[in-house]
């Protein structure tokens, strides 16, 4: 007879609230009808490798927890017990290596756990940073996308910023912050074109129509490079016969 998920949801709630009150006794018979119907949940093999070590039964402990480690082989709680038990029959080399697998999975939980949480403030911030950017606040939408960039690198960020550089009049901190963004990512066309446009509004011609040429030598099907390389050098004819 098979119970509805919802059910099963109920009935591991209930044993997870008397494992934590140390009510081993009326725990465990749950959890052994839970497993009837689901045996790919570690929590409840965890919790039974627990109840089986308070009872002084290591070899069926060890098992439960391995169970576990199998089906969620970064289960850190599940490894923390097995090298605690292992250290208890004397297997401290095994404990060892348990434990410091543990402390591995821990570490790179908190990293990724840090990381997914600077792309949400990251976002955040550009979102924030948008909102200002229109309404022509550009200092405060300029921190929000340095705050931005600070917590999670996304090269339409670093455009952002050189953009809001520009409409700063701070073109040199724009050209800088490009040129930073090709040298890391050479690919990221879009800065190329960008650094292009400021060198030819600041009468660097040889400069712009030089990085035009990097992106069709990257790209040559590139509509938006092919375009403003023919302006620029119809407006400057000296240059026709240089490039």
């Amino acid at each position: 007879m098979q119970i509805e998920p919802t059910e099963f949801k109920l009935r591991l709630n209930d044993a997870r609230e008397l494992f934590i009150n140390g009510k081993y006794e009326t725990c465990e018979p749950i959890l052994n009808d839970l497993l009837i119907y689901n045996n790919n949940t570690p929590e409840i093999f965890q919790m039974l490798a627990t109840i089986s070590y308070d009872k002084g039964k290591f070899n069926t402990a060890i098992k439960y927890f391995k169970r576990a480690l199998e089906i969620d082989p970064l289960y850190i709680d599940a490894s923390v017990g097995l090298s605690i038990i292992y250290n208890d029959l004397g297997r401290y080399e095994e404990g060892k290596k348990e434990f410091e697998t543990a402390k591995q999975m821990f570490s790179d939980k908190q990293k990724a756990e840090s990381l997914f949480i600077n792309e949400i403030l990251a976002k955040k911030h550009e979102e924030l940073g948008d909102l200002y950017i229109s309404h022509k606040r550009y200092e405060e939408g300029l921190e929000n996308y340095l705050k931005a960039k600070s917590l999670n690198y996304d090269t339409s960020v670093v455009l952002k910023i050189a953009d809001s550089y520009l409409k700063l009049n701070r073109a040199r901190a724009s050209v800088l912050e490009l040129r930073t963004l090709i040298k890391h990512s050479p690919h990221i066309l879009p800065a190329r074109q960008k650094l292009a446009e400021i060198y030819y509004d600041a009468g660097k011609i040889i400069d712009a129509i030089e990085t035009w040429e990097t992106i069709l030598l990257r790209d040559p099907g590139n509509v938006q490079a092919k375009s403003c390389l023919k302006l620029a050098i119809n407006a400057n004819p000296e240059f026709k016969d240089v490039f």
